[in-house]
C-alpha cells in the first residue's frame, strides 16, 4: 500500500515521533490531520494548507477527539490511516506515585486511542484502511518505576489485538509498534510521583534511535500492512526472554533499571 494521496490522522504530532511521522508522511505524498494539546507548537512545525489540518486536541477528552475526527472528515472527506501516537510516560515507584498520575496515563495512552479509534472507525473501514497504536516494550513486559505506563500499554495492545480480530475479514488492518528508547520528548515530560514533569531524561540522547528513524520504520510497516513491529534488537530479545524465561527476565529487567541514572529503584536496599 502506497501512502501517496492517503489521509493520515496522527495524534500527539507536535514533537518527537509524532512530528517525525507527520513530516515523513507528507514527504511520501500523504495528506495529514495533526493534533496536539499545544496548537502553537504544531504551527511552529507545520503550515495549514489543503494537505495539512492542525487541530488543538487533548486526547484524554472524548469530546476533543470527536471534534478532531469530524474536522478531519470535513476537510478531507475520508480517513485512510489513524496513528494513535499521543502518549506520556512516568518514572516513580508505585508506592510513592499519586494515583492521579496513573489515571492520567490511562486517560491519554489508552482512552485517547480508544476515543480516536471509535470516531474514525467507520471512515477507516470504508476505505479498508489501517489503525495503528504506538505502544512500547512496556506493553509486553512490565517495567519497574513505570507501572502506570506499562498498564496503559498492555491495555492498548489488548484493545488493538481484539479489534484486529473483530475486523479480520473486513479488509481493515490493525497494527501496533513498539519503539525502543527513542530520542523523543516523551521521557522529558514523563510524570514524577507527584505528577510534575520529570524534566531532563536520564538516558544519553546520542545513543538512542532517532525519532526520524522510528517514523520511517513505522511508515514502512504500515505500507506493508504488518501486524506488529518491535523496533530494536534489545526489545525483541526482551519480548522473547519474557515469554520463555519470565523469572530470569524479572531479574534482568530489575538490574537494568536499577542501573539507570537516578533510578527510583536505588532507594531500596539491595540484597
Amino acid at each position: 500500500m502506497s501512502l501517496q494521496q492517503k489521509v493520515i490522522v496522527i495524534t500527539g504530532a507536535s514533537s518527537g515521533i509524532g512530528k517525525a511521522l507527520a513530516t515523513a508522511a507528507l514527504a511520501r505524498g500523504a495528506s495529514v490531520a495533526l493534533c496536539a494539546r499545544n496548537l502553537q507548537k504544531l504551527r511552529e512545525s507545520f503550515q495549514e494548507n489543503e494537505r495539512v489540518l492542525l487541530f488543538q486536541t487533548d486526547v484524554s477528552q472524548e469530546a476533543d477527539c470527536s471534534r478532531f475526527i469530524a474536522a478531519t472528515v470535513q476537510q478531507f472527506q475520508r480517513i485512510d490511516i489513524l496513528i494513535n501516537n499521543a502518549g506520556i510516560s512516568m518514572r516513580a515507584l508505585f508506592e510513592e506515585a499519586e494515583l492521579r498520575v496513573l489515571k492520567e496515563l490511562m486517560d491519554i495512552n489508552f482512552w485517547g486511542a480508544v476515543y480516536c479509534t471509535k470516531y474514525s472507525l467507520p471512515y477507516i473501514t470504508k476505505q479498508k484502511g489501517v489503525i495503528v497504536g504506538v505502544s512500547s516494550i512496556a506493553g509486553y513486559r512490565g517495567l519497574p518505576g513505570r507501572t502506570g505506563y506499562s498498564a496503559s500499554k498492555f491495555a492498548l495492545q489488548g484493545f488493538l489485538e481484539a479489534l484486529r480480530t473483530e475486523l479480520l475479514h473486513t479488509g481493515t488492518d490493525v497494527l501496533w509498534f513498539s519503539p525502543g528508547f527513542t530520542a523523543s520528548n516523551i521521557r522529558n515530560v514523563a510524570r514524577a510521583a507527584d505528577g510534575s514533569s520529570q524534566g531532563e531524561t536520564p538516558l544519553p540522547e546520542d545513543k538512542l534511535m532517532s525519532a526520524e528513524t522510528s517514523a520511517a520504520l513505522m511508515l514502512d510497516a504500515i505500507e506493508k500492512r504488518k501486524r506488529t513491529l518491535v523496533m530494536t534488537l534489545q526489545g525483541k530479545v526482551t519480548v522473547w526472554l519474557n515469554k520463555l524465561f519470565p523469572g530470569i527476565t524479572d531479574r534482568l529487567v530489575y538490574r537494568h533499571f536499577l542501573n539507570e541514572p537516578g533510578s527510583p529503584l536505588q532507594k531500596r536496599k539491595q540484597p
